[in-house]
């Protein structure tokens, strides 16, 4: 499968609650979205590995030029280095957890899907537009 979701940076060490790698994609949408993993109880003394997607408030993404800029009040955007995008304190709303997932390739699986039908989405509206 070809990747839509264009990955934009990976981190080992990162400001999110988890101790694994976190992955930042940029969207077709021109939004950025993450996945991390964190572990969750199931029962006493069970763990589990649940996979969050999340989408990152404070970022856009330019899909054609891959450039990522800061969203500021009055819709102004400043562009970063890819290294900015894993900020203290960040604000994201989390789309979907995953429980079910055994890897960060299933996660992006999921993620390419999404990236797919917002394509699809863009380019029927834009043929709309055109008609």
């Amino acid at each position: 499968m070809i990747s839509k979701a264009k990955l934009i940076h990976k981190t080992y060490i990162t400001y999110l609650p988890t101790a694994f790698p976190v992955n930042y994609y940029g969207m077709p949408n021109g939004k950025v979205y993450f996945i991390f993993s964190r572990f969750y109880e199931i029962d006493y003394g069970n763990t589990g590995l649940e996979f969050i997607v999340a989408e990152h408030c404070e970022f856009s993404f330019d899909y054609e030029k891959e450039t990522i800029s800061v969203v500021k009040k009055g819709n102004s955007k400043l562009p970063v280095y890819t290294e900015l995008i894993d900020k203290p304190d960040p604000i994201y709303r989390t789309i979907k957890t995953y429980r079910n997932l055994n890897s960060y390739g299933e996660a992006q699986n999921i993620l390419n899907i999404r990236a797919s039908r917002m394509i699809e989405k863009l380019n029927s509206s834009s043929l709309t537009k055109a008609s």
